[in-house]
């Protein structure tokens, strides 16, 4: 039997299988951790709480959820800081899967965005000290893409400060 394309309230195509704790899509009926609520509207402070406290459960995936919906609600001043965040969480994210140059290039990306905010960073981000993770982090996701015997990274293990207080 062919499943007809799952749809949203609105309409809107959205996979509605399971995910993991990194966000990969599981079989219908497996059990799976909750997804993160799309367009929820959080101030800034509390975007950072959240994605922070689901950084630190070593799940980024759900994390960079957070984050996309503050860059979409975000002031256009603002709106680069927040996709370098979510692309920092998905650079982990695919890390932790096991796609090293997929990491490397999503911290790179996240990092640079990060840059111009870095003299008077917003809501007490880490922007030096999330460059520098970043750098780090690739650095050894470089190594371990000519050692095929290393493996993902832990996401847990791995997260990030996003602020300094």
């Amino acid at each position: 039997m062919t499943r007809s394309r799952d749809r949203d309230e609105q309409g809107r195509a959205r996979n509605a299988r399971p995910r993991d704790g990194l966000g990969r899509p599981l079989p219908y009926g497996a059990p799976g951790v909750a997804r993160q609520p799309e367009g929820v509207p959080r101030a800034p402070d509390e975007a950072l709480v959240e994605a922070q406290r689901l950084l630190d459960a070593g799940m980024p995936f759900h994390a960079h959820e957070v984050l996309e919906d503050a860059w979409k609600a975000a002031p256009e001043s603002e709106r680069e800081l927040w996709r370098g965040l979510a692309q920092l969480a998905v650079g982990l994210t695919h890390a932790a899967r096991g796609n090293a140059a997929g990491g490397a290039a999503l911290l790179g990306r996240g990092a640079a965005a990060l840059v111009p905010y870095a003299p008077a960073a917003p809501y007490g981000i880490d922007v030096a000290g999330l460059s520098a993770w970043a750098r780090e982090l690739t650095g050894r996701l470089a190594a371990s893409a000519e050692d095929a015997a290393a493996g993902p990274v832990s996401a847990a293990e791995e997260a990030p400060r996003l602020r300094t207080r």
